[in-house]
């Protein structure tokens, strides 16, 4: 479903403080399976991440992704393949909406709000009717065990419910991809081996999941399909369990 050939991404190109974050990368990620990229702080996983989510360019490469469905590309049979990294950034920004669901790990919830209203943000800019939407966010929350939730505040709310109301959120739009950042970093072990459960059910529905992760509850789950590792930008391991 994703294919990167050869991608490097570098930071202050010609300057003296040139960094390469990502360097000469390439690898399939396969529809429907959890993927992990695993390595310490500073390997390249996060960068790594924000060029597959359309949230970044790579300095060189190719990145492309098949079977996306988009205004400008429809509709999107399994044999359609589009090359990211030479679309125009009105193009990326549909392919993120529509495609991508991203769970942060800091979460980045707006405070002052609602859970609900913080479920339905990724939604608005899509030109879907607010009833449709706001229904679909309520039985996100009906199933993730938050709805009585809905009209609190998200400051009010614990690690585990901030966690939750975070995958409601990524979900809003229904991505085939979702994207999470070491989603685990701020959670203890319950609560980690929780989220991988939920990440299991939402496999189990045919999402494709890339988890960047230094987490061994989360690159030693069962439900991992491939675990990529990763040092100084470079793949040094890849390995597929099923």
């Amino acid at each position: 479903m994703i294919e990167l050939i050869n991608v490097t991404r570098t930071f202050n190109q010609g300057k003296q403080n040139q960094f390469t974050a990502v360097n000469d990368v390439s690898m399939t990620i396969q529809r429907g399976k959890l993927t992990v990229l695993k390595g310490p702080s500073g390997s390249g996983k996060t960068t790594l991440l924000a060029l597959i989510g359309c949230m970044a360019r790579p300095t060189s490469g190719k990145i492309t992704l098949k079977g996306v469905t988009t205004s400008f590309f429809t509709p999107a049979a399994s044999s359609d393949t589009l090359d990211i990294t030479s679309l125009p950034e009105r193009f990326l920004t549909e392919i993120r909406r529509h495609s991508f669901g991203f769970i942060f790990q800091q979460f980045n919830l707006v405070k002052g709000i609602s859970a609900l209203e913080n479920i339905m943000l990724p939604a608005y800019t899509t030109g879907e009717h607010h009833h449709h939407f706001r229904q679909r966010a309520l039985n996100l929350m009906e199933k993730f065990s938050i709805i009585r939730h809905a009209a609190s505040p998200v400051e009010w709310l614990s690690g585990g419910e901030l966690q939750r109301v975070a995958i409601a959120r990524a979900l809003i739009n229904s991505p085939a991809i979702i994207v999470a950042d070491e989603p685990t970093a701020h959670l203890d072990s319950v609560l980690s081996r929780e989220f991988m459960a939920t990440i299991e059910l939402l496999q189990d529905e045919g999402r494709t999941i890339l988890i960047a992760s230094h987490d061994p509850l989360v690159y030693n789950a069962a439900c991992i399909n491939t675990v990529v590792s990763m040092r100084d930008g470079q793949i040094n391991d890849n390995v597929t369990r099923s």
